[in-house]
């Protein structure tokens, strides 16, 4: 049964590899900190510095909160796990995941999540509104996949990819948020402000649409063109987010 507990792997990988495991598993244990985690699904991953385009995923059954750096599981591209473990892979998880690792260079990291807000805008025909400044400054780099049902066919992986193209987020239909980072700073700040945007976007709508008010299009211009520094923003927000971490879910880093 798993319990979240893993022998200390620091010494046994790359310092380039153990500090990848580092910023994935504090990830997870964002994403369980802010109460987006969907039991033991969804999936977090990054791709393992280095010529073999392996990736690290999550180990099927633990809950993100109890994620360490050395539970995360390697795997290469067609989802056989490449390290000495005794656990295994959500095959859905594979299938999304491998997909954008094998054609964004850029996607070192991808965030999937099944939030009740993120599915709730996800379902909604006209999908993001421009009703919120999280949503103005996010509009533009929203991408949008149709639900084929649970991701176990791997024909779905091209169309996914042709759907992302080099966008950053995506709103899969009925099943909920993707982002994707360079660094786990902008894949975490990228999903901060989808999942906020969603959940105001929720709230507004929890009274009906007929009153809630569109943003002007010149502000949504002006918006679209300042959510650019995102990725500077992203920088100055990771430090403080580990130091959360290291407050309210320490031991990630083991």
């Amino acid at each position: 049964m798993a319990d979240g507990s893993a022998a200390s792997l620091k010494t046994r990988v790359s310092e380039a590899e153990w500090q990848t495991r580092l910023e994935l598993a504090a990830l997870y244990r964002l994403v369980a900190l802010n109460g987006w985690d969907d039991m033991i699904f969804t999936h977090i991953s990054a791709r393992v510095p280095g010529p073999e385009h392996h990736f690290l995923i999550n180990p099927y059954g633990y809950y993100f909160e109890e994620i360490t750096a050395s539970s995360l599981v390697k795997v290469d591209l067609e989802g056989n796990i490449v390290q000495d473990t005794t656990s295994f892979i959500n095959p859905a998880g594979f299938t999304i995941h491998s997909a954008v690792h094998a054609a964004r260079e850029d996607a070192k990291f991808v965030v999937h999540l099944h939030t009740v807000n993120g599915v709730g805008v996800a379902a909604q025909q006209h999908g993001l509104l421009p009703i919120s400044q999280n949503a103005c400054l996010l509009q533009h780099q929203v991408a949008y996949h149709g639900y084929e049902g649970l991701a176990l066919n791997h024909d779905e992986r091209e169309r996914l990819v042709a759907d992302l193209g080099d966008k950053p987020l995506m709103l899969l239909r009925n099943h909920g948020t993707l982002a994707v980072g360079e660094t786990a700073a902008q894949a975490w700040i990228g999903i901060f402000f989808l999942e906020r945007a969603c959940a105001q976007q929720v709230a507004a709508l929890s009274g009906g649409r007929d009153h809630v008010l569109i943003a002007p299009d010149e502000a949504q211009n002006e918006t679209r063109e300042q959510g650019r520094g995102i990725g500077f923003i992203s920088g100055l927000a990771w430090p403080g987010a580990l130091r959360q971490l290291d407050r309210k879910s320490p031991g990630y880093d083991v």
